[in-house]
């Protein structure tokens, strides 16, 4: 659920954590841990507040979304999948799609399409959906990226979600007559 300023106020009351403080408590929890498993925990959690238009301040912020953005290099599958779930959810937004952009995210995200993880492949396809805009739609829609697209949209009996998600991409950024 979406929240505002009043509902945040109800949820929290008047000494409560603030949303701010609570994420940045996250960040430098994430920060200063060396456990694994402790990380991916945390980058779940920074994803899940990802989806709420009402955080995007606060993400951009405190650096959030690079923070996404560095998980998705890591060799742990987890912080991969949670790292780029937090980036599919937030890059609705454009000045979060910009972060990601101009950090060099595009071609980590294209990365993740060959992903094992299945969770992964659908966030990949769902980022990409959100930050293919005309300013970097050579970047995104080379061969190879729309092949693949191709490929999981007919692949309906394999994985629908990755065929529902697939198509509606191409939908939106391949014209009919290239289809």
């Amino acid at each position: 659920m979406f929240t505002n300023d009043r509902r945040q106020e109800e949820r929290t009351g008047r000494y409560g954590t603030s949303r701010l403080q609570y994420l940045q408590e996250l960040v430098t929890q994430f920060q200063s841990t060396t456990c694994e498993e402790s990380k991916e925990k945390i980058v779940a959690n920074l994803a899940n507040f990802a989806y709420d238009p009402y955080n995007y301040t606060h993400l951009r912020q405190l650096n959030v979304v690079e923070l996404f953005l560095d998980c998705i290099t890591e060799p742990n599958e987890k912080l991969v999948e949670f790292g780029l779930g937090g980036i599919c959810n937030c890059c609705p937004d454009p000045a979060n799609a910009a972060i990601v952009t101009q950090c060099g995210g595009i071609p980590l995200v294209i990365q993740c399409l060959s992903s094992p993880v299945r969770n992964t492949v659908n966030y990949a396809i769902g980022s990409l959906y959100y930050l293919c805009n005309t300013s970097n739609m050579e970047e995104i829609m080379k061969p190879e990226v729309v092949d693949i697209m191709k490929r999981y949209a007919a692949a309906e009996a394999a994985n629908v979600s990755f065929s529902n998600l697939a198509k509606a991409f191409l939908d939106k950024h391949v014209s009919k007559n290239e289809l």
